[in-house]
């Protein structure tokens, strides 16, 4: 089998020769051919390539960009897989090897890719080498082939990407509209998936990559940094979605998760864009069954090949699911830009199971950044972050706290992210902690909160008590179990105050019937804060005082309601003397 290799270089032959002579060193010589594009170089690359006779050249007269160079490597090769591989790479021992393994482990592998020290979405790992002799030591003792480290992809960075040839026929060349480079691979990807492939990471293999070689100590960033948006502009013209946005992974939710691998999950995430978090959730937990909602219709495409999607408004709608079915629902960075998150918590509630879990992101309105704009009056929206200009809703952790408490949830974890400090940073956060608390010095300092949520039990309880006013037994049952602070506390939340005073006099009046006297004045007493003339609760408070013996306590109770309702007082003191 034959793997064609194709490298484009445009100027730095150090790092081409470093390219070339590890393939030499770490490849089987019989299992290659190299195919080099030079796309007009202006150093003496050219010359050194045409001394090389294990390499074929094809020698552009003009800088034609990556993906057309590409493409004539691609229409030179002869080999049954292409091997797009930048000129900035050292390669290790195994490294084909190992890729090679992955691709051909299933039919439906289109294309591979593996690790590397500098490379984004997640292909980087960790590494302590400083010299090239120590990095081939490390990968020596990192490259040991190892299915279980394959990883499914939405999509595979384009500094070293195994393709099957068959499946290039079948996908076609790489899309030229994306010249120079950039965002040629997110396309590609894509293209490859919908075809009917998969993508695999093979994090059993390193490479090293320098990474932006052409770009280097040229005073071209600026210049990069403009071709990179005017990229990503044509990529979401064609497909319709923001490449970066739509197929982020979000690990911190992922880590969230503990249950045992061969656990069956079902997991619905709610904004699911591209399903990258799905797919991370599939890699681990194989048997999981996964859910989408998303409304951007060409992302909710691109997740179906992952994910069983429907159109559908969380905040309204009726959803096609079974009561009790989801282990985990997501909201990664979605309740914010919800008119009525609220709403969205409470309806997808009843399709959570007794013991699953809300998984959700959101950014915290009190960060510094904000404070500090709005003081120095610089606040304007934003294209994205905490003051992003979709956004609809804004939340503190006090906040966040206040909004699963009254849909119906308890947080069970909640942790932060933060920005880099820099002195200028650090300077105006403690400012914030001096003028407020230092015990606030950390959701200053919080960018946004990670947050688990699962059902609480008690709002269950609460939601239905009054069903059973005429059943002190059963009441008592289903509350017996949670503290009277815990349940005022829950009680507390409820936006409707003359439902909170009749589950407070409801619960005050079950402890009194059951003869659990030492429950009952706290409730009552909370009745009586939130309504000093409901008639009810100062009657029970003037009975129950009077019935335990605290009759001096009980006489300015009885005064209020002999002045609200005579007749009712008269009735009270009645069935005290009988």
């Amino acid at each position: 089998m034959l793997t064609s290799i194709v490298i484009l270089t445009y100027n730095q032959l150090e790092y081409t020769k470093e390219c070339i002579e590890s393939i030499r060193s770490y490849t089987n010589p019989e299992s290659y051919e190299i195919i080099i594009v030079d796309n007009a170089s202006e150093d003496s690359t050219r010359e050194w390539l045409q001394e090389q006779k294990d390499i074929r050249t094809i020698l552009n007269e003009e800088n034609l960009g990556f993906p057309r160079g590409c493409n004539q490597g691609i229409e030179a090769a002869s080999g049954d897989n292409i091997l797009l591989l930048n000129n900035d790479v050292v390669v290790t021992e195994n490294w084909l090897g190992n890729m090679l393994s992955a691709l051909y482990s299933e039919e439906t592998i289109g294309a591979v890719s593996c690790v590397t020290n500098r490379c984004s979405y997640n292909q980087s790992v960790p590494t302590n080498y400083s010299t090239l002799n120590e990095m081939q030591k490390y990968a020596r003792n990192f490259n040991s082939l190892n299915p279980v480290k394959w990883e499914e992809r939405l999509k595979l960075v384009g500094f070293c990407l195994l393709i099957r040839s068959s499946v290039i026929q079948k996908v076609g060349l790489l899309d030229e509209l994306f010249t120079p480079g950039n965002y040629e691979d997110d396309d590609y990807s894509i293209r490859i998936r919908q075809a009917g492939y998969k993508l695999l990471l093979c994090k059993d293999t390193f490479i090293h990559h320098y990474g932006s070689v052409s770009f280097k100590g040229r005073g071209q960033d600026l210049r990069y940094q403009q071709l990179l948006n005017k990229n990503k502009q044509k990529f979401q013209k064609k497909w319709g979605f923001d490449a970066t946005y739509s197929q982020h992974v979000r690990t911190e939710l992922l880590e969230m998760i503990k249950d045992p691998v061969d656990t069956s999950l079902r997991v619905l995430e709610v904004g699911c864009a591209c399903g990258g978090t799905l797919l991370g959730i599939k890699n681990v937990y194989k048997n999981s069954r996964l859910y989408g909602i998303e409304l951007n219709k060409y992302s909710a495409e691109i997740a179906s090949l992952i994910a069983e999607m429907v159109e559908a408004d969380v905040e309204k709608d009726s959803l096609p699911y079974p009561e009790e079915y989801f282990d985990y629902v997501i909201f990664a960075d979605v309740l914010e830009h919800m008119s009525d998150p609220w709403a969205a918590l409470k309806n997808i509630r009843r399709h959570l199971k007794p013991e699953g879990r809300i998984l959700m992101s959101l950014p915290n309105i009190m960060h510094y950044s904000v404070i500090s704009k709005l003081i120095m009056g610089t606040w304007e929206y934003e294209e994205s972050g905490i003051l992003d200009k979709t956004h609809l809703r804004f939340f503190t952790m006090k906040e966040i706290y206040k909004l699963a408490i009254t849909t119906g949830y308890e947080i069970k974890n909640m942790s932060g992210s933060t920005l880099t400090e820099t002195k200028e940073s650090e300077i105006i956060v403690n400012q914030f902690a001096a003028m407020g608390s230092e015990e606030r010095r950390e959701q200053f300092k919080t960018y946004q909160y990670i947050a688990m949520l699962e059902k609480d039990p008690v709002h269950d309880v609460l939601e239905k008590l009054l069903d059973d006013q005429n059943e002190p037994q059963v009441i008592f049952e289903k509350i017996k179990c949670f503290t009277p602070e815990k349940l005022i506390e829950k009680i507390s939340f409820i936006s409707d105050i003359a439902f909170r005073v009749e589950l407070l006099n409801t619960l005050g009046v079950v402890h009194f019937q059951m003869g659990n006297y030492e429950e009952v004045l706290p409730f009552l007493d909370k009745a009586y804060q939130i309504d000093l003339a409901n008639i009810e609760v100062i009657y029970n408070i003037a009975y129950f005082l009077e019935f335990i013996g605290e009759k001096e306590e009980a006489v300015p109770f009885k005064e209020i309601l002999k002045k609200l309702a005579p007749k009712i007082h008269t009735d009270m003191i009645e069935a005290m003397d009988n």
